[in-house]
């Protein structure tokens, strides 16, 4: 039993047009999943990844329209990291991005650059053996594609903290420091590196990291490492169902918000592969209210439909 590195990113937008339009058209993600807030049905939660939708390749925004934009602090994810195939993909997004109007800075093997309300990414020229978790994007040349996540990088102002449980949950050190930490299993991994807070307080809003999930495989497994949580001293969740997957949440001690997600579910479970993303889909709860909540959400263009309402 091992967590498979990341499962998915969620992160938080003011502007969910905008951001299709970002993520989807530019960055060449799939949009594979349009539904609502769990919490405030009337907003959107989007779902971007590769052609399926794989655990590991999934970045998600909550939509919060109007929202100020907000800040990372101690205690939050700052930068996503993204796998790219070489050095030649790295000069490809330079590229990409430049012409779009965006500014980004090689550093290395590494490309960094911010969404448009100020969301650090960072990819990575990375040799790893992970599978490669890229979508298909007609103006994207496939050796080119983003291939999954990484990790992350937060901010922590005592990372040592943070060692028991996440050696609980079965990372290991990759340095001498407890400041880079790795988890991971038979298929992929992931990467959390910890670096000092600035002085600012961080501030949870738009263009910032609402929370990171690792990937368990089942119900079976989310109990078993929502138990080594406990026992490390986290304040864990029951399993709460999130129709495309399972979770538990629990801050850990740095104050990263964690989840652990199942992968044994999917997001084609309402709708076919081959036309994720293109219609919105309702929690069960919520189809009663399908005609006014059309009404209020704002219509998005999402490049692999005319337009998805």
């Amino acid at each position: 039993m091992a967590l498979e590195g990341v499962h998915h990113i969620t992160a938080i937008t003011a502007d969910a047009p905008r951001n299709v339009d970002f993520y989807a058209r530019l960055l060449g993600l799939r949009l594979v999943k349009k539904t609502v807030n769990f919490d405030a049905p009337d907003v959107y939660h989007l779902y971007f990844g590769d052609e399926t939708g794989t655990p590991g390749s999934i970045l998600t925004f909550f939509e919060f329209p109007g929202a100020a934009r907000g800040r990372p602090g101690a205690g939050m994810v700052h930068t996503i990291r993204w796998r790219v195939r070489s050095d030649e993909a790295l000069a490809f997004w330079a590229s990409r991005l430049a012409d779009a109007g965006v500014e980004a800075a090689r550093d290395g093997v590494a490309l960094r650059f911010e969404d448009f309300e100020g969301l650090r990414h960072e990819l990575v020229a990375a040799s790893v053996d992970d599978a490669p978790l890229a979508a298909h994007t007609p103006d994207i040349p496939a050796d080119h594609a983003l291939l999954g996540f990484h990790g992350v990088r937060a901010y922590a102002p005592a990372p040592q903290r943070s060692v028991a449980l996440l050696e609980a949950l079965g990372f290991t050190r990759e340095g001498d420091d407890d400041a880079e930490w790795r988890v991971g299993g038979a298929e992929r991994h992931g990467v959390l590196t910890y670096e000092p807070p600035p002085p600012e307080r961080g501030r949870t809003s738009a263009g910032t990291v609402h929370h990171i999930a690792w990937s368990a495989a089942d119900d079976d497994e989310l109990r078993a490492y929502r138990e080594r949580a406990v026992a490390a001293g986290a304040h864990a969740t029951e399993i709460i169902d999130r129709q495309y997957f399972h979770s538990v949440y629990f801050r850990e001690p740095s104050g990263v918000l964690f989840e652990l997600a199942s992968r044994d579910i999917g997001f084609d479970v309402d709708e076919p592969a081959e036309s994720l993303g293109e219609t919105l889909k309702l929690p069960p709860q919520y189809e009663q209210h399908r005609g006014e909540l059309e009404r209020r959400l704002t219509p998005l263009q999402n490049p692999r439909a005319p337009v998805a309402s």
